[in-house]
């Protein structure tokens, strides 16, 4: 068994099912012979959202200049607005992207010791498809019933998370992150999302246990990429902000940081690698 499980989320924007592929083997070779300590997943919703948006793209794109920044553009906002579109139905897109973080943090918890640890690391959109995904669970911990999402009823989920076999009590503990110790953000943009609430109600997801730490990337020149702490109280009391050069310098900056292109750079940022892979290790 594994004493670490560490899961990614995507963010906006046309993504592989292997987009962490990379980021997988580095911190692999970082962590040496501690690597076998470590389980890594990926969530992946891209799928959910691609087929309408290649189809709108292949109707529309032919007509129109600066297509590698309207591609990025159309594929990064159509995905944002298709997970919140009537979220409240059974069967919406917010539904099924929550769908597949059970999933994945069911199956990493099959790969962990009973007192293992998970870690995850968002980028962009999946920060905030993320944080409502905690939100939703932590009022259901609290008997509240979530607007939407599958934490209205997890165990009517079953079946989408765990198969035939029923979700034990320690099983939804995890689910909704009783276990997360860290979790890592980047490119995130949940202030484009709260921006209109006045500030009491700008309010995170409580902090799941007393080892729990959130360390927030950003690049300033990344306009979608936005500090945390100062959104509100409840926000700085939870996140710390990291910022970083997620374009890796002077001729990095003239190619991507001043365009949202820098946008999808975090991953291979030094600091970024150096802090994930020192804590994994301390966890290990």
């Amino acid at each position: 068994m594994k004493t670490v499980a560490l899961v990614t989320l995507h963010g906006m924007g046309e993504t592989q099912p292997d987009y962490a592929d990379e980021l997988f083997q580095r911190l692999q070779q970082s962590l040496s012979q501690q690597a076998q300590q470590l389980y890594c997943n990926t969530v992946y919703y891209q799928d959910l959202l691609e087929y309408n948006e290649k189809r709108v793209w292949q109707a529309l794109g032919s007509r129109l200049r600066w297509s590698k920044l309207r591609r990025f553009m159309l594929f990064g906002f159509a995905d944002a607005a298709a997970l919140e579109h009537r979220k409240e139905q059974p069967h919406s897109l917010y539904h099924y992207s929550q769908l597949k973080i059970a999933r994945a943090l069911y199956l990493a918890k099959q790969q962990l010791s009973q007192d293992g640890k998970l870690v995850i690391l968002a980028h962009s959109l999946g920060c905030h498809v993320l944080s409502c995904y905690l939100w939703d669970a932590q009022q259901a911990k609290k008997g509240i019933k979530p607007a939407a999402g599958i934490w209205q009823d997890i165990t009517r989920y079953q079946a989408g998370i765990s198969g035939d076999t029923p979700l034990s009590a320690d099983d939804i503990a995890f689910l909704r992150g009783d276990r997360l110790t860290a979790l890592f953000t980047t490119g995130c943009n949940i202030p484009i999302f709260v921006a209109a609430h006045a500030m009491e109600q700008i309010i995170p997801f409580n902090k799941p246990n007393n080892e729990f730490v959130w360390h927030n990337y950003f690049d300033k020149d990344d306009v979608l990429g936005w500090p945390l702490a100062d959104l509100s109280p409840g926000y700085a009391e939870l996140v710390d902000d990291i910022e970083v050069n997620a374009s890796g310098g002077f001729f990095g900056w003239l190619a991507a940081s001043w365009n949202p292109l820098s946008h999808n750079q975090y991953w291979q940022e030094q600091r970024l690698l150096q802090h994930l892979t020192k804590k994994l290790s301390a966890l290990i």
